[in-house]
C-alpha cells in the first residue's frame, strides 16, 4: 500500500524515499520484478452520433516522455515527483496498452470499415497519432486517477491534419493501494477513450 505524506515538504521528500516496501523510485525500477499485473478496460461507447463509415483507421503507439514509456504503473507528488508501485506493473509498456485499448474502443463503436495497427495490412485512411501526457495515480492533493492524452487526426492520403484535440480525465481513489490506483485509472481512460472515440467519428 503506498502512504501518503502529510506536513511540510521534508517530510514529503522522506515519505518519498523511505518507505520500506511502499513506493518505488524513478530509475530504481529496472530490479523490481513485478509479482502482478494489471490491465485496462475497454471502453465501449453505448451511442457514438454520426453514421458508419467505410474508412480504415491506423491507431500508432503513442508517444511519451520516458517517465510513462514504461511497463510500472506511476504515482506522482507535487513537483512532480515521479515514483511507480513496487512488485506490480502494467501487462505491457503503457504506451502499448494505451494503443491496444484505443484499437479496441473504435472497433467497438462499429462505425469504421476496420481499425488496426502498424502490419496489420490496412488500407490507411486516417492514422491517430497521439502522446500521453498523464496516467499516473496523483496524490499532491485527494487521491485521484489522472488521464490525459493529446490526440492528432490525419488524412493518410495527402498528410493534412484534419483534427487536433486534448482529452483528460480525473477519477477519485479511496485509497493508494495498486487496486484502488488501477480502478481509478480506468475509469478515467474509459471517459478518455469515449470522447477519442467520439470525436473520430465525427471528423471522419
Amino acid at each position: 500500500m503506498v502512504k501518503r505524506a502529510e506536513g511540510n515538504s521534508s517530510d514529503r521528500r522522506q515519505f518519498l524515499t523511505v518507505l520500506g516496501g511502499g513506493l518505488l523510485l524513478a530509475g530504481c525500477a529496472g530490479g523490481n520484478t513485478p509479482a502482478a499485473f494489471y490491465g485496462l478496460s475497454a471502453s465501449v461507447p453505448s451511442e457514438v452520433a454520426g453514421r458508419s463509415r467505410g474508412v480504415q483507421v491506423l491507431v500508432k503507439r503513442p508517444r511519451a516522455l520516458k517517465t510513462l514509456d514504461s511497463e510500472y504503473i506511476a504515482v506522482v507528488d507535487k513537483g512532480p515527483v515521479f515514483s511507480y508501485f513496487p512488485k506490480a506493473a502494467w501487462t505491457d509498456s503503457l504506451p502499448s496498452v494505451v494503443q491496444t485499448k484505443l484499437v479496441q474502443t473504435l472497433q467497438g463503436t462499429g462505425r469504421f470499415r476496420g481499425v488496426g495497427f502498424p502490419g496489420d495490412g490496412l488500407l490507411i485512411d486516417y492514422q491517430l497519432l497521439t502522446e500521453l501526457r498523464a496516467f499516473e495515480l496523483q496524490i499532491d492533493g485527494p487521491n485521484r486517477g489522472v488521464v490525459e492524452i493529446s490526440a492528432k487526426l490525419v488524412n493518410d492520403r495527402n498528410g493534412r491534419t484534419i483534427g487536433s484535440r486534448g482529452f483528460r480525465a480525473e477519477a477519485r481513489s479511496p485509497g493508494t493501494t495498486v487496486e484502488q490506483a488501477v480502478e481509478a485509472l480506468n475509469t478515467a481512460a474509459d471517459q478518455v477513450f469515449a470522447e477519442m472515440a467520439a470525436w473520430i467519428v465525427q471528423k471522419v
